[in-house]
């Protein structure tokens, strides 16, 4: 593992300002972005998926970032209101939120991710950073961004694109997919191709980019100047400013991303699907997870409500809980517990079984309750007796069943509201944030 003083802060990452794109839907995550945008979707237990970028952005050094919202913001801007605004500003340390500004005039929201960026540029050029590290808010992933930062320096790169390797089937019509020399100057790209141009020398193996930019203000201003006046552009990075500038000969140079844990495989992981978000919390469970939350050299920064330590009761039913991570707040009384995720303040009553769940904040699970390969969203109270994932075909009338047969509940498909509910109550008080 690299030693804490290894990485890379220097005087490039402290004038270095990270901006975070944290306004997508989501919409293949479905009812888990009904009443939120996809970076504040929690994950891991007590963690929402921005809280890795802006993690990230600290061990890297970079303590300035403006975070782009749009879409059903509410809940993320609580969130990094009473997480994430504790920044030194003595030291000229900053996270700003910046909602859609819609300063060109147009009526329009953003029209893509260059869009995004083009319509705050004129507060970001107020900031005066030399360098901007453009990010995702809705992966999950540890990354030096250093490394990077030097590379694109050295190199004397105009625009430089993290990217990692992955299987070509994975890769289509999911990720940009890059070509490149032998020194990792990028040739060709293309967005999300139907099929992947594959890495010389290898018949399955694609070249994807992991959407992490690094540029200076200068050439970032006008390649998005110049692009909002092209007819036609869907003003994407992407689809339009990378090719644009290989097609012009400017130097577009690839990073390939190296996990800060030596000797470990890379992790990155877009939960965009249903699937996809369920496999990735499973894969926290297993014996040698893919990403260490328990690494004391690279600690997940999040908020989280103080409250009381989890309550495991027996009150003479069989109590098992197995393989299960399981938040402060949280009662468990008499319930047998495998392979589960319970987030903050959960409460199971006595008789359960629950097996390969994922209850988000605030949930109540009625006594003799069955539930298998169900994420349940916050607040749901499910009534006692209740069995899901038993029976997919009967689910499927009342939930939503994905592909691989996670079975999906929230407080609309029970009949308990349809609505976004920043302060839910209950008898015994005010429950957590949302």
């Amino acid at each position: 593992m690299r030693a804490p003083g290894a990485r890379f802060v220097s005087r490039l990452t402290t004038n270095t300002m990270a901006l975070i794109l944290a306004g997508g839907r989501g919409e293949r995550l479905g009812v888990l972005t009904d009443w939120r945008t996809k970076p504040a979707v929690p994950f891991g237990g007590k963690f929402r998926i921005i809280d890795f970028t802006l993690s990230n952005c600290l061990h890297s050094g970079i303590n300035k970032a403006c975070i782009l919202t749009q879409y059903k913001s509410h809940s993320l801007i609580k969130h990094l209101m009473r997480g994430w605004t504790k920044m030194n500003t003595d030291r000229g340390e900053f996270l700003d939120i910046i909602p859609a500004q819609q300063w060109t005039g147009d009526e329009n929201w953003y029209q893509g991710t260059a869009d995004a960026v083009y319509q705050s540029l004129d507060i970001i050029e107020g900031y005066g950073p030399e360098y901007l590290l453009i990010l995702a808010g809705d992966h999950i992933y540890n990354m030096d961004y250093g490394e990077m930062l030097a590379e694109h320096v050295n190199l004397g790169a105009d625009f430089t694109v993290a990217c990692m390797t992955v299987e070509a089937d994975l890769a289509k019509n999911q990720f940009g997919v890059m070509e490149v020399d032998k020194g990792g100057r990028i040739i060709g790209f293309e967005e999300k191709p139907s099929e992947p141009k594959t890495i010389p020398g290898t018949s399955n193996m694609a070249l994807a980019s992991m959407g992490i930019y690094v540029v200076s203000r200068s050439y970032l201003s006008k390649c998005l100047r110049e692009d909002a006046e092209k007819k036609g552009s869907s003003h994407d990075f992407g689809r339009d400013i990378i090719p644009g500038g290989i097609f012009r000969g400017d130097h577009f140079q690839a990073h390939q991303f190296r996990n800060p844990r030596e000797g470990q495989k890379p992790y990155w992981r877009d939960v965009g699907t249903i699937d996809a978000y369920f496999q990735a919390n499973m894969e926290l469970l297993s014996p040698n997870p893919p990403i260490d939350l328990y690494d004391p050299n690279w600690s997940t920064v999040t908020h989280q409500p103080q409250m009381p330590p989890a309550l495991f009761r027996d009150d003479g039913n069989i109590q098992k809980v197995q393989n299960t991570m399981v938040s402060g707040g949280c009662i468990i009384d008499g319930s047998q517990v495998y392979r589960s995720i319970l987030y903050s303040s959960v409460r199971v009553e006595p008789g359960c079984v629950l097996d390969q769940v994922l209850a988000l904040p605030g949930c109540e699970i009625g006594t003799g309750a069955i539930l298998r390969k169900v994420i349940l969203d916050n607040y749901c109270s499910i009534p006692p007796n209740t069995v899901i994932g038993e029976d997919l075909k009967e689910d499927a009338k009342k939930y939503i069943v994905t592909e691989n047969g996670v079975v999906v509940v929230n407080r609309r498909l029970l009949g308990q509201g349809d609505g976004y509910q920043p302060n839910i109550t209950i008898s015994s008080g005010l429950r957590p944030p949302t």
